[in-house]
């Protein structure tokens, strides 16, 4: 090989590797699921990249940032509006705004959720649970997420972090107020238990005497019963009398009656015979067969 073709490959090769580098130095790959941040000079650009290969000055600089939507867990304590320490378990589901990416990372930088959203979160969730009593923490649970994550999202806003979702996944009291709670519970049972039976009783007792009062109204009605149909027979007697004794009233005449007193006369005169006033008549009494015979 001459000296003028070693010179030539020597010649194209440096020409490739300048091309090459000037092209590595000139591109920048931005992987699917993150916003590139371009710097020039460390200052940060108003623009931002979205996925895929782009063309950049040589004394730029591209920064990924994550813009998919992360969870992170976390663990904290807090107290109650009574002063019961709890020991708090949950999650938070985030992400960054595309547009306004290049501000967080200029304000916060790419550790945004240690700077910046974990210390709000906290503070967020501590003035929650203190308004809380420790009783109600458990039952009110989902309320708790909900109003964390409305009071973060209102923190974190501007910077363009949006807080989709938080949860609160657990809640552990000390040993003495689960004790405290426990006892309370049974105790609670208890007299929950001593008033179902109390109430079992009055309920049978109520029952009884509904019972005795309907037995005593069906014997009154049987006894009204009775005497209405009682006085209906007696009055149907009387008023059957009544018409028997009308109709042989309506049948009597003067002759029947004149008949009737012969049909049962003696055959003995009266003595006396009333007459009108206070005078008596005498009425001379007639012998009998035997003083006719003597005579």
């Amino acid at each position: 090989m001459s000296r003028k073709m070693k010179k030539n490959l020597i010649i194209t090769g440096v020409v490739i590797v300048v091309l090459l580098v000037g092209f590595l130095t000139c591109t920048a790959t931005v992987e699917t699921g993150y916003i590139g941040i371009v710097t020039t000079f460390g200052k940060v650009e108003d623009v931002t990249l979205e996925a895929g290969l782009h063309f950049k000055s040589p004394f730029q600089r591209i920064i990924a940032m994550d813009n998919r939507e992360q969870k992170t867990s976390f663990t904290t304590e807090a107290f109650s509006s009574d002063i019961q320490q709890v020991n708090i378990i949950g999650s938070i589901n985030y992400a960054i705004n595309k547009s306004t990416a290049m501000n967080l990372f200029k304000e916060v930088g790419t550790d945004y959720f240690n700077k910046l959203v974990y210390p709000r979160m906290l503070e967020i969730t501590k003035g929650v649970f203190s308004k809380y009593s420790a009783e109600n923490l458990v039952a009110n649970r989902e309320k708790l997420s909900q109003d964390i994550r409305d009071g973060l999202f209102e923190e974190l806003k501007d910077y363009g972090i949006n807080v989709i979702s938080l949860s609160i996944e657990n809640l552990d009291f000390t040993d003495a107020f689960t004790d405290a709670v426990e006892a309370k519970q049974v105790a609670a049972q208890r007299k929950l238990q001593a008033e179902i039976e109390q109430a079992q009783m009055t309920m049978e007792t109520q029952q009884q005497a509904e019972r005795q009062r309907i037995n005593a109204e069906a014997a009154a009605n049987v006894a009204k019963i009775n005497a209405d149909a009682e006085a209906y027979a007696t009055k149907v007697r009387s008023e059957a009398e009544a018409e028997a004794n009308k109709k042989i009233a309506e049948s009597l005449t003067e002759n029947l009656i004149r008949f009737n007193e012969v049909k049962n006369w003696d055959g003995k005169l009266p003595t006396y015979m009333a007459g009108e006033g206070t005078t008596t008549v005498p009425v001379l009494q007639m012998g009998s067969d035997e003083s006719k015979t003597n005579e």
